[in-house]
């Protein structure tokens, strides 16, 4: 099978270590000097309708890439959990609670 950048980019990536959809790809490393894919990236979430930013991006090597599919590209890939502050009100709460 032969794919395009552009057709790589309409593909949904998901994970078999444990069935979550990743997302889309949305850019890819190339080795120039090479002419190989080095890795694939998927952009983060918005937070907030992108008003604070957004979660951190997620680069898969392509050698956790395992099958490239019609639709779908699956990926063993360990994924660390990210680490999500506490909003404002938790926090408040926490002290009422916690003296």
């Amino acid at each position: 099978m032969i794919c395009g950048i552009t057709e790589l980019r309409k593909k949904e990536v998901i994970n078999i270590r444990n069935g979550l959809r990743l997302g889309f790809v949305s850019d890819v490393e190339i080795d120039l000097c090479n002419a190989r894919i080095v890795s694939i990236i998927i952009y983060g979430k918005l937070k907030f309708f992108g008003i604070f930013g957004r979660h951190q991006d997620i680069v898969i090597k392509w050698e956790n890439v395992d099958v490239v599919g019609e639709d779908t590209i699956l990926v063993n890939f360990f994924q660390q959990k990210e680490h999500h502050p506490k909003g404002i009100f938790s926090k408040i709460f926490s002290k009422k609670n916690n003296p």
